[in-house]
C-alpha cells in the first residue's frame, strides 16, 4: 500500500462513493419517480417501503418516520412509557439512546454492559429488577450491529412484565436465534442515517412493532398527534419519513443481505490478520496490546462498526492518520458520565466496564466495498506502531 516517498494510499472509515457509484442509475431512477408523483412526504413510497422493511424484520408493521431518534421516542411515547416510569439502559451507547428515554418523560437507569460483546449485561438487568423499585422497560441497544442477549432480556421483561424498546439503530439485517432485530421485543427503533448498514440520502428512521394498537398510536403521533387531518387526539411531533429517502432506502434494501455478508467477511479478514501478526491478548501472550471483541453464538452479527479495545489509543490513531488509515472511537464517554446526565448522581467508577471500554475502544474501516489490501495496511499499521 506504499507509494513513492513513504506515502500511503488512504483507507477511509467509510467511503459511500463506492456504494453509489454501483448504484446511480437505480438512486436517480427512483428519485425520478418520486419527482414524477409529485408525492413528497409520506405517500404511497413510504407506504411500500414500511411494508418492505416490516417483512425484512418479521413484524407485522412498520412506522417510518424522519429519523432513528424519533424513531426511540415514538416507539416508548406510543407504548404510553411517559413521567414517572424508568426504563433500564445501556451507558454505552450514542446518546440518543438515553435522550429519548428523557424526551419521554421518563428517567434512564443505567447498567453496566458486557466487556466481552460491550453490549448492556443480562446480569445487571437482573441484579438491578430484583433489587430496586420497579421499573417499567428495558431498552438493549444491539450495539455496533451484535444483537444484545434477548434471550435472558426477553425472560426478564416476560418476569417483571416490562416492554422491550430495542435499539436497532445498527443492526439493520442482525438476527438472534434467527429472529430479526426489530421483533425481539414491543417495539424497535433503526436508524437509516447515512453512515449506516441501511442508510438513506439523509436522515430517517423507522420502528416495527407487531402491536396493532402500538402502531397505529405511533402513526398519530408522527403527524402531529392526528389520525384525520386537522384533528388532533393529542401532541405529537412532525416525524414523517420524506418520500425521497423511502424510494432510495427501497433500492438499498434489496443489497443489504450481500453488504452485511461483505462486512462479515470483511471482520472474519481482521480478526485473521490481527491474530496472525501477533497483536490478541489472550491467556498465554498477556501483553499483546489488542483484544477482539466476542460474537455470541446466537447473533448473526452485521458489523456496522468493527471495534477493537486496544492500549495506547490515541497514539495509535495518530500513527494510523499519518498513514492514511482512518478510525473513531464509539464511544469515549459512557453516557452516565455526561454533563446532562449529573442529576443521577453518577459518579466515576459507578460502572467501571463501561468506563473501561470507552477508554479502550477503537473502531477501523469498514464497509462493504473495503478492499483486502486496505484490510491489509490497516492491521500491518497497527503492528508496525506496537513493534
Amino acid at each position: 500500500m506504499k507509494t513513492v516517498g513513504q506515502k500511503f494510499v488512504e483507507v477511509p472509515m467509510l467511503d459511500l462513493s463506492r456504494q453509489y457509484t454501483g448504484l446511480r442509475d437505480e438512486f436517480l431512477a427512483a428519485i425520478t419517480r418520486v419527482c414524477d408523483s409529485q408525492q413528497y412526504i409520506l405517500g404511497e413510497e413510504v407506504k411500500v417501503f414500511e411494508r418492505e422493511f416490516a417483512a425484512l424484520c418479521g413484524t407485522a408493521d412498520s412506522i417510518a418516520c424522519a429519523s432513528g431518534t424519533d424513531a426511540l421516542w415514538l416507539a416508548m411515547a406510543a407504548a404510553n412509557i411517559g413521567p414517572g416510569d424508568s426504563v433500564i439502559t445501556t451507558p454505552f451507547s450514542f446518546f440518543a439512546t438515553a435522550s429519548s428515554i428523557l424526551r419521554a418523560g421518563a428517567r434512564p437507569v443505567f447498567v453496566d454492559i458486557d466487556p466481552e460483546t460491550l453490549n448492556i449485561d443480562a446480569a445487571k438487568i437482573e441484579q438491578t429488577l430484583r433489587s430496586g423499585p420497579k421499573r417499567h422497560g428495558i431498552m438493549p441497544v444491539h450495539l455496533y450491529g451484535q444483537c444484545a442477549d434477548m434471550d435472558a432480556i426477553g425472560n426478564l421483561a416476560a418476569e417483571f412484565k416490562l416492554h422491550i424498546i430495542e435499539d436497532a439503530a445498527q443492526a439493520s439485517g442482525a438476527t438472534w436465534n434467527g429472529k430479526p432485530a426489530g421483533a425481539l421485543g414491543t417495539a424497535a427503533a433503526f436508524s437509516f442515517y447515512p453512515t449506516k448498514n441501511l442508510s438513506a440520502f439523509g436522515d430517517a428512521g423507522v420502528l416495527t412493532t407487531s402491536d396493532p394498537a402500538l402502531a397505529e398510536h405511533a402513526r398519530s403521533l408522527r403527524n402531529h398527534g392526528a389520525k384525520q387531518r386537522y384533528y388532533h387526539d393529542e401532541i405529537g411531533a412532525n416525524s414523517r419519513m420524506d418520500s425521497i429517502q423511502a424510494a432510495v432506502l427501497r433500492v438499498k434494501m434489496r443489497h443489504l443481505q450481500s453488504w452485511n455478508n461483505a462486512r462479515r467477511s470483511h471482520a472474519k479478514l481482521y480478526d485473521q490478520l490481527i491474530a496472525t501478526a501477533g497483536l490478541t491478548r489472550t491467556g498465554a501472550n498477556s501483553a499483546a496490546p489488542v483484544v477482539l471483541l466476542k460474537t455470541r453464538p446466537q447473533a448473526h452479527h452485521i458489523y456496522h462498526q468493527y471495534v477493537i479495545r486496544v492500549q495506547q489509543r490515541e497514539k495509535l490513531r495518530d500513527f494510523l492518520k499519518e498513514r492514511g488509515v482512518g478510525s473513531e472511537i464509539y464511544y469515549p464517554v459512557p453516557l452516565h458520565l455526561q454533563k446532562c446526565f449529573g442529576y443521577l448522581g453518577h459518579v466515576k467508577g459507578d460502572l467501571p466496564e463501561s468506563e473501561l471500554a470507552a477508554a479502550e475502544v477503537l473502531a477501523l474501516p469498514m464497509f462493504a466495498e473495503l478492499t483486502e489490501p486496505e484490510q491489509r495496511h490497516v492491521v500491518e499499521s497497527i503492528a508496525e506502531f506496537y513493534s
